[in-house]
């Protein structure tokens, strides 16, 4: 396995996790800016949503983690502060991320969906560094296996599947999925937001049978929050598909 570490300076130990969590944002950024000029959206205006959507997403994802996990930052709270050692929740990540451009869109009079659907495409790759991360940092393992491909974890019991890998594959497929689709396809906005929730919460639901962690009524804290949201993400593609495009001229006729 990989050292967690990736060096020491002056006695400080960089970690790659956190070292990729920056390459995440910067490409997050790059990609970001390349879309959206499909949508006459400025540099400058993505930039700024950065400002907003970087301290909203890693807040928000700490905090469910912590949450989540709470016995045992209670007995280590500056811990909890210590992001670069891993332990971010995807959820907590996201409430974090809306909220954050919800509050930046009604700053700017922007339409949420014309950012969302830009945002989430560089999330998904993210995401798929992030679970490599995981990966270095030996968090979020699976149960036992015999297959191949199953990895040997420090101070962990025999042979478990790699479910941080699971995830970055799926992760990868959605970004590719995402990015076809917005690039070559003229959907409706709100479509691509709404698709990747889809898409996530199920592909999750599969990998999460796979990994090691407690069990509410035989399902995991991931399985229980993708069910809903995958219901409400069909539910708004339906709704969102639903509606009609009226053009402006109309519009202005009809009042």
């Amino acid at each position: 396995m990989i050292s967690p570490v990736a060096l020491q300076v002056l006695g400080l130990q960089i970690k790659w996790y956190g070292i990729i969590m920056a390459i995440g944002f910067i490409l997050g950024l790059f990609i970001s800016i390349k879309l959206a000029k499909k949508r006459n959206i400025s540099k400058e205006t993505i930039e700024d949503l950065f400002i907003y959507l970087i301290p909203g997403s890693i807040i928000g994802a700490r905090l469910a983690a912590v949450i989540l996990d709470y016995n045992y930052y209670i007995t280590k709270p500056l811990e909890i502060f210590a992001v670069w050692h891993g332990g971010m929740a995807f959820h907590g990540g996201l409430i974090g991320a809306v909220l954050a451009s919800l509050y930046f869109c009604k700053k700017k009079n922007i339409k949420f969906y014309e950012i969302a659907d830009i945002i989430v495409i560089p999330l998904a790759l993210g995401l798929t560094l992030g679970r490599i991360g995981n990966f270095i940092n030996q968090e979020f393992y699976g149960t036992l296996t015999n297959l191949p491909w199953g990895v040997y974890f420090d101070n962990v019991e025999g042979k478990r599947h790699p479910t941080q890998i699971y995830e970055a594959i799926k992760n990868l497929f959605i970004f590719i999925v995402l990015l076809f689709l917005y690039k070559f396809k003229k959907l409706k906005k709100g479509i691509i937001f709404w698709l990747f929730i889809s898409l996530y919460s199920l592909l999750r639901f599969l990998i999460e049978f796979t990994k090691d962690q407690t069990r509410y009524y035989n399902l995991t804290y991931g399985q229980l929050i993708s069910i809903p949201l995958f219901i409400l993400s069909i539910f708004m593609i339906y709704k969102i598909g639903k509606k009609t495009n009226i053009p402006k001229d109309l519009k202005i006729q009809h009042q």
